[in-house]
């Protein structure tokens, strides 16, 4: 089988949609699922990945279009007011906010990109380790976390502090929204609000990945039948993950991260086993 297969591509398209606003690591299932349907790990399968996770770019970006809409205009209309940075509107704060804690994951992709290209040789391995990894940052953030604080507080080190978190999710396997929604916990925001922060940081580096990836489309042999492919996942995952976010913000509004956690570990646990069976 390879990338070629529509069936692949709507189901890897599927599961971008599933997995990559809740905290259980998009790259990690993807990993998984390549490792099972027999889709070599080459520089063609790591593009669609990256391109497809624009689908669930858009869907963000539909879902949060008025908040979005309200930062971006906000922040550019008051760029002249940075020297009393306390008196901006919350929009324009929210807006260098997102710039902060974007810095260090774009310096991170551009910097390590042909490392973390690399790590897709040993897919379960790779997923295992980082959906461990997961299992334990998930459970340590709802442990400790005060889960008290609105976005209405959040300062410049509270944006840092979550975009350094962001730099994990750089790597295959690690969740982006699972390290950034336990980054905003950490620093004492409620699951609400460290998700939603979570979702608005994660747009730019979304696309400046996506945009980044689309370069390498010159590399790939067969192009003619490769991009029906990744427009068919890109369209699947859009869908799929709109619903995915309006699901989350819902359950974390009363629900803790334990059952993402343990699921993490599950799973993990079984990317282990089958890798020491050679499965």
């Amino acid at each position: 089988m390879n990338i070629t297969d529509i069936f692949n591509a709507i189901l890897l398209g599927i599961i971008q949609g599933l997995t990559e606003f809740i905290p259980v690591s998009s790259t990690a299932h993807l990993l998984i699922a390549e490792h099972f349907l027999g889709i070599s790990a080459d520089n063609a399968i790591f593009v669609f990945n990256v391109l497809v996770q624009l689908g669930t770019t858009l869907a963000l970006i539909i879902y949060f279009w008025k908040d979005l809409l309200a930062i971006v205009m906000d922040t550019l209309k008051n760029l002249g007011g940075l020297g009393d940075f306390k008196s901006l509107p919350q929009n324009a704060k929210m807006g260098w906010y997102i710039v902060i804690a974007t810095l260090p994951a774009l310096l991170a992709g551009a910097l390590l990109k042909k490392y973390v290209e690399a790590l897709f040789g040993q897919p379960l391995t790779e997923a295992a380790i980082r959906l461990l990894a997961a299992a334990i940052l998930l459970t340590l953030a709802e442990y400790f976390g005060k889960k008290v604080r609105k976005l209405n507080s959040m300062t410049w080190l509270d944006a840092l502090v979550v975009g350094l978190m962001q730099v994990i999710a750089v790597f295959p396997g690690a969740s982006r929204s699972g390290t950034t929604i336990s980054g905003g916990m950490f620093r004492g925001f409620d699951r609400p609000a460290a998700a939603r922060f979570a979702f608005l940081m994660s747009v730019p580096v979304l696309i400046a990945a996506g945009a980044y990836e689309a370069l390498d489309l010159r590399k790939i042999g067969h192009l003619s039948q490769f991009l029906p492919m990744v427009t068919i996942g890109f369209v699947i995952a859009a869908i799929v993950g709109w619903f995915a976010i309006k699901w989350l913000l819902g359950y974390l509004n009363k629900h803790s991260l334990y059952v993402f956690a343990a699921y993490c570990a599950v799973v993990g646990a079984i990317c282990i086993l089958f890798q020491l069976i050679g499965g």
